[in-house]
């Protein structure tokens, strides 16, 4: 393996005239960081951080924390600032305020190749003209680590993401999943801090991003090294991360695990935008149900002051579906049962796992709903027409606005 990346590597350590940009993993630590310090390296911190673009700010963060060792997504939709975030940190884009932390050094004016960071593009940036081997070995070469040790580099690392028997190869030989895995083996050959990754896995088809986000988590709960992973894909923030940043115009609107920004939105906008949900805004009733378009909702706010706005939300998957029977209200007057709301079924369609219903009320109150497919012996669910009482569990609902006045 050492022999084929000596003689696949250019020996002035720059990209052959229109290749990819050398990756800027792995260039030597700031001053005074000892390999002791290495070993409990990969704590960024991010202070009153601001990136604009020809006068318009697209970033302003006032603090972002990532722990050692830990995985954590940037999501956010397309525009809030995530890839710009990413550059920040790697230093591909210079602030116009704040720092850039890691392990307690300031590297925001240190140049990319300083940072002693590992980066992952969309695009892999991987030399179609050298092998495998040397992808790998590039940027160990282009800091001078000995042959010896450079070898044994890349051997460890791919071998860390299954591609020992592809060393020769070149690029062009490889599927789309195997390219990935040698741009984050050529990442993680220079043993960074922090691994950064720009939509690694978004050039790739619905089946292979599922089998790389297992093969990624395992790689970093492996090596243990801190990453930091853009992307826009909810599922796959929610299936990959320690914990989920969310954006939403430059500014973070909620850091936490993926459980919490999933049940405990912080605002509308997450609430929304991670996964889907249901959000009822109305005036808070003397019996301190949620006024929604004429349609008394019961959504239990005890501290709700009636007169008040009040907003709650509420996901798909949690509303359950029943036939209107003769005790119920009548679906055609959009009324509440004790345990939800009446109406009509106006929607159902088939996504595979589930089925989607959409119920409408006659205060034009619509609710998604989601049933898993109980499969092709089970009962499917009500067809459009069907009169139903859309109900759920209380401790299900997602207050985002209590109507307490506070």
């Amino acid at each position: 393996m050492a022999a084929a990346v000596e003689r696949d590597l250019p020996l002035s350590g720059a990209p052959a005239a229109g290749g990819p940009a050398p990756a800027p993993a792995g260039g030597p630590a700031p001053a005074g960081r000892t390999e002791a310090r290495r070993t409990e390296a990969g704590h960024v911190e991010i202070e009153d951080l601001a990136v604009g673009y020809d006068g318009h700010r697209v970033l302003d963060l006032d603090r972002l924390s990532v722990r050692r060792g830990e995985f954590l997504s940037i999501l956010g939709p397309s525009g809030c600032g995530k890839t710009t975030l990413l550059n920040a940190i790697a230093g591909f884009v210079a602030p116009d305020g704040g720092r850039v932390l890691v392990d307690g050094d300031d590297i925001t004016a240190l140049p990319p190749h300083r940072r002693g960071l590992g980066m992952v593009f969309q695009n892999y940036a991987l030399f179609p003209h050298l092998s495998v081997a040397s992808n790998v070995a590039y940027g160990l070469r282009v800091h001078r680590v000995p042959k010896r040790e450079r070898a044994e580099r890349v051997a460890d690392a791919l071998r860390l993401v299954g591609l020992e028997e592809y060393a020769d190869r070149r690029p062009r030989a490889l599927s789309g999943g195997q390219q990935q895995r040698v741009a984050i083996a050529r990442a993680l050959a220079t043993r960074p801090a922090v691994l950064l990754l720009d939509e690694p896995l978004s050039n790739l088809d619905a089946k292979l991003r599922r089998e790389m986000r297992v093969e990624l988590r395992k790689i970093q709960q492996s090596v243990g090294t801190t990453m930091v992973f853009v992307t826009h894909d909810q599922e796959e923030a929610l299936s990959l991360s320690d914990r989920i940043a969310v954006l939403n115009g430059g500014r973070l609107e909620q850091l936490g695990t993926p459980d919490e920004v999933y049940r405990r939105p912080a605002s509308r906008f997450v609430a929304q935008f991670i996964g889907a949900a249901n959000v009822l805004e109305g005036t808070v009733r003397p019996d301190r149900a949620l006024d929604v378009g004429g349609v008394a909702v019961p959504v239990g706010l005890p501290d709700a002051e009636p007169g008040r706005e009040a907003v709650v939300a509420i996901r798909p998957e949690r509303i359950r579906l029943a036939p209107v029977t003769g005790t119920r209200a009548d679906a055609a007057t959009g009324t509440s049962s004790e345990t939800g709301v009446t109406g009509t079924v106006a929607y159902r369609s088939f996504t595979g796992d589930a089925w989607q219903v959409e119920v409408r009320t006659a205060g034009d109150l619509v609710l998604t709903v989601r049933v898993a497919d109980s499969g092709a012996g089970g009962a499917d669910p009500p067809g459009a027409g069907t009169a139903v009482t859309a109900s759920w569990d209380p401790a299900d609902l997602i207050v985002l606005d209590a109507g307490t006045g506070r």
